[in-house]
């Protein structure tokens, strides 16, 4: 099908801008133009207008701008074709014809609609009839107001097999079976998909029925599903269709949300509820597809899971669909609900304001994913730990987007350094009693206290070229790019105070993810076409370090002691200070002599750097 651009001009010119807005948002006249609280974002005072000579709608506040196909696909969540098509229906004009196979299954599906719309008037008055008495009191039992019942389109199937055909004797069989209302076993007569339930219909984002789902009535009943879904059929495919979006689309414009529930009856108890953006996908885990089309009404929507093993397990596997996809500002938030309850039960037990403080209380993607992945597995050996580190750079690797691969690798590196290397917390030091030496030990007076200036001294100690040590390493990974993804973990620990510092160390870890490392000379082009600044020898104060001037296995293994100093050097200082306050609020022996050790230990690190550098001048 082709669509050109004068053809367009020409729909959007037979279509009154005004008018299409007004019929879901209220609109006052305000001289050549209109006005309205806009629906893309909550405001009281109206900022949005719609000029209709010009054929654009603009809001002042948030942004929001388009015609008349763009209010059809942004505000009531149609896609392109289907906006179109809609409003050349009102406008009186033929959309193009397509190819002849197109138009057959146009045709075809044109007719499907027919009978899923034919089906579903029946249910509808089969609920209503003495037939459907045990399913109206299955709802009753369920407090769903009477305006819910009709707005969801609830029905019932009876309990026969050929209720259905009979119902619908103006439609072939063959039709029925296509629609996949009716079965057919090799060697039976076909039969009614739907018996002895209650059903509610799955709509296209058009608002037309293509498909079903069908819940059992009696817990008595072990033989059948609880639940059945329609098959996929020319007009229903259960992995890309959303169960509520139609409804939810404009109810998400004036939330700002979308609520992503485990099941159809879950997104009815949230609408009775007043929470109108509710959906749902259909009988599988949340799929690429449905993502997708959910990112097209809010950025990041909220996936709620029943608190059980099922909904833990369902949160991880939206989890993973979604890593490979996630672009900037595109992500899921994510709400557990307490152990054994589901939506309905919040509701009813807890009321409404509950629902939408567990809502209000959404993790992020990356904070749910950590905690998963930690609390997996008992994490009692280092090998445990090990493995922990594996499944969250695993996940890691499936990112497409490299910033946000970077970024993700990097938290989920800081958070396991901070769990997999905790300081061990030492037990309070206890002054021994007077008297109370041990057998055999010879007696020890105290240490004597500190003079001042020694304590100064003391204090002085844990200043140190880091920052010289950093750019240095910087620069001999520029020069040595193969050696990137060897320290990938250790750079990513890094939180250096110079912003361009950091945004360097991302884009050298963004780096490392291809296959082959890139070459000096190449990365030296991409870093600054990227407008970064690099390090240079007046950086590191004139210090040669060999891993600058060389390359072979000695500029690798120099490289990596400078990134083991640089990693631990930080870890020192920051205890030494520590230990400085402890040893001027009490001088005990266990004190002093974790002093001298910290000391020892930093005046170590400081000579190996003086031996690596090669400074001209002392440190």
């Amino acid at each position: 099908m082709s669509l050109s651009p004068q053809w367009l001009d020409e729909l959007r010119s037979r279509i009154s801008l005004s008018g299409v807005i007004g019929r879901s948002v209220r609109v006052t006249k305000a001289g050549r133009e209109f006005k309205a609280c806009c629906p893309f974002h909550n405001e009281k005072t109206p900022s949005f207008t719609i000029n209709d000579e010009k054929g654009f709608y603009h809001c002042f506040g948030c942004g929001a701008h388009g015609d008349v196909i763009r209010w059809m696909t942004d505000h009531q969540g149609l896609p392109f074709m289907d906006a179109v098509k809609e409003l050349a229906l009102q406008a009186g004009m033929e959309v193009p014809a397509p190819d002849p196979r197109a138009a057959r299954k146009a045709e075809q599906q044109k007719s499907l609609h027919d009978v899923m719309q034919a089906a579903q008037d029946f249910f509808v008055r089969c609920l209503g009839d003495e037939r459907g008495a045990e399913a109206r009191r299955y709802l009753a039992s369920r407090g769903f107001p009477a305006q819910i019942v009709r707005d969801f389109g609830f029905g019932f199937a009876p309990d026969s097999r050929t209720a259905l055909k009979e119902a619908l004797s103006a439609f072939p069989d063959e039709m029925l079976i296509e629609a996949g209302l009716r079965i057919v076993v090799e060697g039976k007569e076909p039969y009614d998909r739907f018996r002895g339930r209650l059903m509610l219909p799955i709509l296209d984002p058009r608002g037309r029925v293509i498909a079903f789902g069908g819940r059992i009535l009696t817990a008595e009943k072990t033989d059948a599903p609880k639940y059945l879904n329609s098959p996929d059929t020319p007009l229903f495919d259960k992995g890309r269709t959303v169960y509520n979006l139609h409804r939810a689309g404009p109810a998400s414009r004036q939330s700002g949300r979308v609520v992503v529930v485990e099941g159809y009856m879950d997104v009815v108890a949230l609408a009775a509820a007043g929470i109108g953006e509710a959906v749902a996908p259909l009988g599988t885990a949340l799929t690429e597809h449905q993502i997708e089309r959910l990112w097209r009404l809010v950025e990041t929507p909220t996936l709620c899971f029943d608190g059980d093993s099922a909904g833990q397990r369902a949160a991880m596997r939206a989890i993973t669909r979604a890593l490979p996809l996630l672009r900037p500002g595109h992500s899921l938030r994510i709400v557990t609900l307490p152990a054994g309850m589901d939506p309905d039960d919040v509701v009813k037990k807890q009321g409404a304001a509950a629902m939408e403080e567990l809502l209000d209380g959404a993790r992020s993607l990356v904070d749910v994913l950590w905690e998963a992945e930690r609390d997996a597995v008992p994490l009692a050996t280092p090998e445990d730990k090990a493995g922990l580190k594996a499944r969250l750079l695993a996940h890691c690797e499936t990112i497409q987007h490299p910033d946000i691969k970077s970024l993700y690798r990097r938290e989920l590196t800081e958070r396991f350094g901070e769990l997999a290397f905790a300081r061990k917390e030492r037990a309070p030091f206890q002054p021994r009693p007077s008297g109370s030496r041990a057998k055999g030990q010879p007696w020890k007076p105290a240490p004597p206290p500190l003079a001042e200036q020694d304590k100064a001294k003391m204090l002085r100690i844990g200043t140190g070229p880091s920052n010289s040590l950093l750019a240095a390493v910087l620069d001999g990974l520029i020069c040595h790019p193969q050696h990137i993804a060897r320290h990938a973990d250790a750079l990513a620990r890094l939180q250096p105070e110079n912003p361009d510092t950091c945004a360097l160390i991302d884009a050298l870890l963004v780096t490392s993810d291809g296959a082959q490392p890139l070459e000096s000379a190449t990365l030296r082009t991409i870093l600054l076409e990227r407008g970064l600044r690099l390090p240079s020898a007046q950086d590191y104060a004139g210090m040669r370090f060999g891993f600058l001037a060389s390359g072979g296995d000695s500029a690798g293994d120099e490289l990596a002691e400078a990134i083991a100093i640089l990693v631990e050097w930080p870890a020192v200082e920051e205890a030494l200070v520590e230990a400085n306050k402890r040893v001027e609020t009490e001088l005990s022996e266990e004190n002093f002599a974790e002093q001298q050790r910290l000391i020892a230990r930093s005046m170590a690190l400081r000579a190996r750097l003086g031996q690596m550098g090669r400074a001209r001048a002392a440190l």
